[in-house]
């Protein structure tokens, strides 16, 4: 008895033209009432009296300027510190089995899940008066606390996780061979670095990296509780957005928003690279005549 022959799989079925044109308007209506509004309000109260005066409350004040300074300082040493330790734990993960290596998956994603008004505490309590560190370093005139040390520190803190999470997967997906190969050559470790790991995991460092400024720029809570909130000393940019809005003169609401509206150019300017970036990660180098 002959057998039959396999049937063809079912067609996929479509959902009707007022289902998806239903979902995808319902899709913009949300982020556009969640993100593009607010936005647009943001530009629209920042530009209300001219560009001239837009700059003025921009960069107008000593506290303004400092602000600026100060998180244009801030974030890159933040992000300097998160890149150092996010390639090399991001490679000891991603190339070696050993004991713990569960457990520093695990601490390395801890500042995802704790407050970041709870990480600006604990530093309080490890370099705040009457503390053993806090005490030892005021001696010899370094301060932590209520300086810009620690809000570059719970600053690193905040971000620590995004360099390494971006490469580990990278790292692992890409293998060891390479670096094996360079190493059998004679290769030594900064050699095998530079010519052989970095190449390969460039554009998922520069999409870590991208992640991690946008978050440092931005940081408020761990950074509300450790800076003081100085005016011209301490105050990053959310600080005296903040500081601002709490202000009863004419001046403070303009100056607000001018300074808002500065941090979020960046963080349109972090999303057209993130997204650029994305479109190198997806990209596969085409076969070669060995393959």
């Amino acid at each position: 008895m002959p057998h039959d022959a396999p049937s063809a799989p079912p067609r996929p079925r479509t959902d009707p033209w007022f289902v998806r044109y239903t979902l995808v308007g319902l899709t913009y209506l949300i982020v556009g009432g969640l993100v593009a509004v607010p936005l647009a309000a943001v530009f629209q109260f920042a530009l209300a009296d001219g560009v001239v005066a837009y700059w003025r409350n921009l960069i107008g004040t000593p506290e303004s300027r400092h602000a600026v300074f100060l998180t244009f300082v801030v974030a890159p040493l933040a992000v300097a510190m998160n890149v150092v330790f996010g390639v090399a734990a991001a490679w000891l993960i991603a190339r070696f089995r050993f004991p713990g290596r569960t457990l520093l998956t695990t601490l390395i994603d801890l500042p995802f899940s704790v407050s970041p008004v709870v990480a600006g505490l604990s530093f309080v309590f490890l370099f705040g008066t009457g503390t053993l560190l806090g005490d030892g370093l005021r001696e010899y005139g370094f301060r932590v606390i209520f300086a810009p040390p620690a809000i570059v520190l719970a600053t690193a803190f905040v971000t620590f996780p995004f360099v390494a999470r971006e490469l580990i997967p990278v790292m692992e997906a890409g293998g060891p061979e390479e670096e094996l190969a360079a190493r059998s050559l004679g290769a030594s470790g900064w050699q095998l670095f530079w010519r052989v790991t970095l190449p390969n995991v460039k554009w998922g460092l520069l999409y870590g990296v991208i992640l991690c400024n946008a978050r440092a720029m931005g940081e408020f809570g761990a950074v509300y509780v450790v800076s003081g909130r100085t005016g011209g000393e301490t105050d990053t940019i959310p600080l005296h957005v903040q500081k601002l809005f709490e202000t009863p003169s004419r001046d403070g609401i303009p100056a607000a928003f001018a300074l808002a509206s500065a941090l979020t150019l960046l963080a349109l300017a972090s999303l057209v690279l993130k997204v650029l970036i994305e479109s190198k990660l997806r990209e596969k180098p085409a076969p070669t005549a060995e393959s």
